[in-house]
């Protein structure tokens, strides 16, 4: 028996973030190394959520503790991460 897994995931975006600077509410300012710079706004995405580990972030202290981790917007060792792309795109899903 053969197991194969398709996605439709690109692992090989060619871009990171290299600086990310809260601006107000859930609304953070992202660098990328190619010079892209995009305002993501978490806000719609937060107040949907049910899940209790997404929720806390509704907490304005919780959320400004965001960090860059290997070139990803990471809060609390990858209790909250985005892909890339999305966050280019400023799609949070």
């Amino acid at each position: 028996m053969k197991i194969v897994e398709e996605s439709s995931v690109d692992y090989d975006i060619g871009f990171c973030l290299i600086s990310a600077e809260y601006i107000s509410k859930y609304k953070i300012l992202i660098v990328f190394d190619d010079s892209i710079e995009k305002i993501v706004d978490f806000d719609s995405f937060l107040s949907k959520s049910q899940h209790p580990s997404i929720r806390k972030y509704q907490n304005i202290i919780n959320f400004k503790q965001f960090k860059i981790i290997n070139g990803n917007l990471n809060w609390n060792n990858y209790d909250m991460i985005f892909p890339l792309s999305d966050l280019r795109n400023g799609t949070i899903k």
